[in-house]
């Protein structure tokens, strides 16, 4: 049954389970309910053996189980937990890769639902096309100053979270003219990291 607790990763093989488009979109799809597989693929633009084949790869690292009824593709899936986070270990170097790997995944499909909007925007509604925003800030701080901008930046989606988690899976629950809305949230040093100087007197 699915968890409200969000899942922390623990192990690089579950980053490297997670680092495929068809399994990202499958995951996005079950977050509004349970589905089959030729439901997923309908929804995603897969076909059904290959959103089979997923869902099978995915449930074998816990990341999405069968919510009980059905027969072979005809089985629906649900997630396990809402979410996942996987926090930074740099003194891990392949977690540190696989880490980087699903992260570019990730980022080619939020820049690509970005750029689609862009594409798009003139043709939707004009309070749409004027609500929609993007951002840039530039400060100058300190990593403990970046981390509670974030601590203060989950608070507010926990707020919003509670307040709309209903409409994530009851389309009855959602207000007329609502649209899913993707926010992206990132904070990161722009200068590269700082190497230490190397003696060359000092290498054997």
């Amino acid at each position: 049954m699915e968890s409200e607790q969000q899942r922390t990763l623990t192990d690089a093989r579950e980053l490297r389970a997670l680092s495929h488009p068809v399994r990202l979109a499958l995951m996005e799809a079950l977050g509004g309910g349970p589905l089959t597989a030729t439901q997923a693929g309908e929804l995603i633009g897969e076909s059904p053996t290959t959103c089979s084949f997923h869902l099978r790869q995915l449930a074998r690292y816990g990341f999405v189980e069968e919510a009980g009824g059905g027969r072979g593709r005809a089985r629906p899936w649900r997630l396990t937990r809402r979410g996942w986070s996987a926090p930074a270990r740099p003194e891990d170097p392949d977690w540190t890769r696989a880490s980087q790997a699903l992260d570019r995944v990730l980022l080619d499909r939020y820049l690509q639902r970005l750029r689609r909007f862009v594409d798009d925007a003139p043709s939707y509604p004009r309070e749409w096309y004027q609500a929609a925003t993007g951002q840039q800030h530039l400060f100058h701080l300190t990593a403990e100053e970046l981390t509670d901008f974030v601590a203060a930046y989950r608070e507010l989606v926990d707020d919003v979270t509670a307040r709309a988690d209903r409409r994530r899976t009851d389309p009855a629950a959602r207000p007329a003219g609502s649209r899913p809305v993707e926010l992206l949230f990132f904070g990161y040093p722009v200068e590269s990291p700082e190497v230490p100087d190397v003696d060359p007197s000092a290498a054997g």
